[in-house]
């Protein structure tokens, strides 16, 4: 076990308490990292994607036909 999960007490917590930590942690991560500049692969991705939408604009699914597709897959 890690010296900060001494220092902090988190060794000491229940197992129940240790999985609300994590949760409140991945939460707070979660609520952040939208304000994080995009990586240059992510920014050359987004790209890529933008401008193969624009070539094909028409080229889409309703969401109605997701959902039935999802429902489908799920229930194999």
């Amino acid at each position: 076990m890690g010296q900060a999960l001494h220092a902090l007490g988190i060794d000491s917590m229940s197992v129940e308490e240790r999985i609300a930590l994590v949760q409140d942690i991945w939460d707070s991560v979660a609520a952040e990292a939208g304000l994080l500049p995009l990586g240059a692969s992510e920014k050359t991705e987004l790209d890529r994607r933008l401008d193969e939408d624009d070539a094909a604009p028409d080229n889409t699914f309703s969401w109605e036909s997701i959902k039935t597709e999802a429902a489908k897959r799920w229930q194999r």
